[in-house]
């Protein structure tokens, strides 16, 4: 039996699929985007895929939305998501604040920026009074998307902030100057539940849980999800979860198939309709310092996260 495919890849001879432009015909008017789903396209959660409108354009920006990319469990494209969500949004007109909150420095690293050559950084604006986001925020090559980096100077706010009178809030309190500024703030997490990813929480206004399609990380997004409502609960009444994001996701697969579909039972329309796929463009996206929307602007890459920017600013019509 044959189906109606969701995208059109045109391969000419001796291209490879990845190379190939995204040929993708979409009706965003205000008709299709009010429906019935009988007749879309099935996408990969299993569920009719919306037409996500064209975003509107703003007349100002601020206050921002500060967003949590937020998994304990390493590898699953937090920063890949952070970094290629933000650029998109950029496309759509939004001003974005990206914060580098792991000592790694992988989003810094990801846009170019060179961790070990910063006289400022996120560590500075912690624990230092004195010190503003101004002083410590870089210029990307991406128009409208800045920069707070971070490298492994970060490791110690961890230990000092223990201290701390409101130490979950110390990060809440230095953002709260720039919001007027933005649109979006998202804050790249480090892969832990620990006292900096609470901070982050805390600051935050929803999460997204970007999770690789497979067992262990399934198992992990209970603890997560657990740790959410404590914040909830005790520190940040306002904390939403915006959506769970399937990464690495491999349709061939039977096991990558099972586990969204598991994700959907679970979490329902909790889970974003975009799922992020598998492709070699990500990590030459990394050693290039930039975006994929900017390395392999026709790439499958490039317009799934396209959509996802799309279907966040539909979740969130106030921005």
């Amino acid at each position: 039996m044959s189906t109606q495919p969701f995208e059109t890849l045109s391969v000419a001879a001796g291209t490879s699929v990845e190379d190939a432009p995204l040929e993708v015909s979409v009706d965003t008017s205000a008709a299709a985007a009010t429906a019935p789903t009988s007749g879309r396209p099935i996408g990969p959660t299993g569920r009719p895929m919306p037409v996500f409108p064209e975003p509107a354009t703003l007349e100002k920006h601020g206050p921002a939305r500060i967003v949590a990319m937020c998994n304990q469990k390493g590898g699953v494209g937090k920063t890949t998501t952070t970094i290629n969500l933000g650029a998109c949004l950029t496309e759509y007109g939004r001003r974005v604040l990206l914060v580098d909150f792991d000592p790694q420095g992988s989003l810094s690293v990801g846009l170019g920026i060179n961790p070990n050559e910063i006289d400022r950084s996120v560590y500075n604006l912690l624990m230092d009074r004195d010190c503003k986001v101004e002083d410590v925020v870089l210029k990307s090559n991406i128009p409208g998307l800045d920069v707070l980096p971070s490298n492994i100077d970060l490791s110690a706010a961890e230990v000092q902030l223990v201290t701390e009178v409101a130490r979950e809030q110390v990060l809440a309190r230095v953002l709260a100057p720039a919001m007027a500024d933005y649109d979006f703030i998202i804050i790249d997490c480090q892969p832990s539940l620990g006292l900096l990813t609470v901070n982050a929480l805390t600051a935050a206004h929803g999460v997204i849980v970007p999770m690789e399609c497979e067992f262990f990380a399934l198992r992990g997004v209970a603890m997560l999800v657990e740790t959410i409502q404590k914040v909830q609960e005790r520190l940040n009444p306002v904390l939403e979860i915006d959506g769970l994001l399937a990464t690495m996701y491999d349709s061939r697969t039977v096991h990558c198939r099972e586990v969204l579909a598991r994700l959907v039972e679970a979490f329902e329309d909790k889970v974003f309709h975009t799922a992020i796929s598998r492709t070699v463009r990500f990590p030459e996206t990394t050693v290039a310092g930039e975006p994929i929307t900017t390395f392999a602007t026709s790439s499958g890459g490039a317009y799934s996260y396209r959509q996802l920017a799309k279907e966040v600013l539909a979740r969130c019509p106030a921005q």
